[in-house]
């Protein structure tokens, strides 16, 4: 049974590889077997985390990549196929958190900003990425969401913190949730499989940026687990999807979030 996870002799790309999230994804990724290739504009931390990943015996790389810019989209995933020679399967984890603000704040610069990364961007990558899936007939794409994508923001929970849920950032991650539906339904013809993964608050980003405040204790009261997400609750997930072990799962948004959408 543990083949069917397993992800031996497959290229993975996690966009956004070297942040908060993205290296306990790529870290699952490379554990399961898969060569990781670790992206994002920082091409010093990319190339960084792929060392510390290769220290323990791991396959990964680091590659720049520009998710404003399509000439480093096209050019990006032309070296992933040359120097790999396939892409089996894309993460889209990056995310712009560019004016991330609420709508009476919002300037029409920042909101364009957010989208040029976190939509357009995301629609570049993945339309490049869909020209080898289909070419071979096979592929794999996840779009890393937020409980944001499927429920509205409960802006309670910030108490007096001054803290809020930007309306953009809602805005992208419903979309997304739609995105990859559509993706999902059009390109399944080709064995090509794209699913959603979905996760709550994610505890680590939550303590270094603003600690122990009001919102933590309002937010796990509110979590049926009682608790954060942590590094650990994201790489199981991420590589049921990515693997064999979900080969008939597809358009599908997977909510990781501790019960937090049950209610």
């Amino acid at each position: 049974m543990i083949q069917f996870f397993s992800l031996e002799g497959r290229v993975a790309v996690v966009t956004g590889g070297a942040g908060l999230y993205g290296k306990p994804i790529s870290l699952a990724l490379a554990q399961a077997g898969a060569q990781v290739i670790i992206a994002s504009r920082n091409l010093m931390e990319c190339k960084a985390y792929a060392a510390e990943l290769r220290e323990m015996g791991l396959k990964a790389a680091g590659l720049q990549l520009d998710l404003k810019d399509e000439r480093s989209i096209t050019g990006f995933v032309a070296t992933v196929i040359r120097d790999f020679g396939k892409m089996d399967v894309l993460i889209n984890n990056a995310v712009s958190r560019e004016g991330f603000k609420n709508l009476d704040a919002m300037s029409k610069a920042e909101w364009e900003g957010a989208q040029a990364v976190n939509s357009t961007g995301l629609m570049l990558l993945t339309k490049e990425v869909l020209k080898d899936m289909c070419r071979r007939k096979a592929g794999n794409i996840i779009n890393i969401g937020s409980i944001q994508g499927s429920v509205g923001p409960n802006f309670p929970v910030y108490g007096e913190t001054g803290m809020t849920s930007p309306v953009n950032y809602t805005y992208d991650k419903w979309a997304m949730v739609g995105f990859t539906k559509w993706i999902a339904n059009y390109y399944g013809r080709f064995n090509i499989r794209c699913n959603c993964l979905s996760p709550g608050g994610y505890g680590p980003g939550v303590s270094e940026t603003f600690g122990e405040t009001e919102f933590s204790v309002n937010y796990k009261q509110l979590t049926p687990l009682g608790r954060f997400a942590n590094d650990e609750d994201i790489k199981g997930p991420v590589v049921f999807l990515a693997s064999d072990a979900s080969a008939f799962v597809t358009g599908h948004n997977l909510l990781v979030d501790g019960g937090w959408t049950s209610w």
